[in-house]
């Protein structure tokens, strides 16, 4: 659909909100709710910041998340749900809005994690942070539902208007919080958060998450990756990171340089194994391309295997979903 590029950029953008746009979208969806404007904005540079803000506010009135998000939202659902027919809503949803969702929600619940981290000095604390981010509308991470509506009129002009302009924002009464964008945002191909040479999403504020391929890790554990060997790998206790490591360094370099021996070998190829205590073992499948490339050289490949894999053929044909017994390839390239 025509709508969906321009809302997964919304989801994915950067840099400074249109501060007076934004704001007017938040006057337009408080009068489509039937609501007064709010009297009073209050800006912060990231979400992190206006939980805080929220925090302190003196006497905001009542959340109005319900009337200027949640309601004017199900009523258009229904609207286009009595339209099209359930067959119709269903095609319209995966056109559009399921184009997103999983990678919009994805992040907002990782921003959500790590504002509830960051301001958690004693444990009750985490249950307060948790209340306040309820109250907040999306913003540009509502772009999955919001690309669903967009062209069709209704009641979330105001909503879409608030999403393309800024980030997160908190309805009340008579004051609004509101949330820049982030300055920067670093995702794989997957759509995951991902950087190895510093934050994934980081607010000029200093409030970040840092992940390599989705998997979220500490900030000083991405400056040591450069500085890895084998030695090191192995000392990391925690099975997850030891896996990052693993996938920064290469399993390949990995196998060359901590000394391991083949465990099996046939006509397809080598199997290798890395035991890690703690942690299932990783199985690997060297294969060589019988295709030459334009020098004369063979390529070398690494096929990532189940760990129980017993031989490098059952390794080679489970990667085209096939029993090793069963595999009998006319050709290899």
């Amino acid at each position: 659909m025509e709508y969906v590029d321009s809302w997964r950029a919304v989801a994915a953008a950067t840099g400074a909100a249109d501060r007076a746009a934004a704001e007017d979208g938040v006057r337009l969806a408080y009068r489509g709710a039937g609501l007064a404007e709010p009297v009073e904005f209050v800006w912060a540079d990231s979400p992190r910041a206006a939980v805080e803000a929220v925090e302190k506010l003196k006497d905001p009135g009542r959340s109005v998340r319900d009337d200027v998000r949640t309601r004017p939202w199900a009523g258009e659902r229904r609207r286009m749900y009595d339209e099209l027919g359930p067959a119709g809503w269903s095609a319209l949803w995966s056109a559009t809005g399921a184009q997103l969702w999983e990678t919009t929600s994805a992040l907002a619940d990782r921003i959500r994690a790590g504002v509830v981290a960051d301001l958690t000095v004693k444990p009750e604390d985490a249950s307060d942070v948790r209340l306040v981010l309820m109250d907040a509308v999306l913003g540009q991470h509502d772009a999955a539902w919001l690309a669903a509506f967009d062209g069709r009129g209704g009641r979330l002009d105001g909503l879409a208007a608030v999403a393309r302009n800024a980030g997160w924002w908190w309805p009340y009464e008579r004051t609004v919080v509101m949330s820049e964008r982030p300055e920067t945002l670093h995702r794989d191909e997957a759509g995951r958060l991902d950087s190895g040479a510093g934050p994934a999403l980081a607010y000029r504020d200093g409030f970040a998450l840092y992940a390599w391929r989705g998997m979220p890790v500490p900030a000083e554990f991405l400056a040591e990756l450069g500085a890895l060997t084998p030695e090191r790998i192995r000392a990391e206790e925690n099975a997850e990171l030891r896996r990052v490591m693993l996938e920064f360094y290469g399993y390949d370099r990995y196998l060359t340089e901590s000394g391991a021996e083949p465990v099996h070998r046939d006509e397809t190829g080598v199997l290798w194994r890395i035991p890690l205590d703690g942690d299932e073992d990783v199985a690997m499948v060297e294969v060589v391309n019988s295709t030459p490339e334009p020098d004369g050289s063979h390529r070398t490949y690494w096929l990532r295997v189940p760990p129980r894999t017993r031989t490098a053929k059952e390794g080679v044909a489970w990667t085209f979903g096939l029993q090793g017994d069963t595999y009998a390839p006319l050709r290899q390239t």
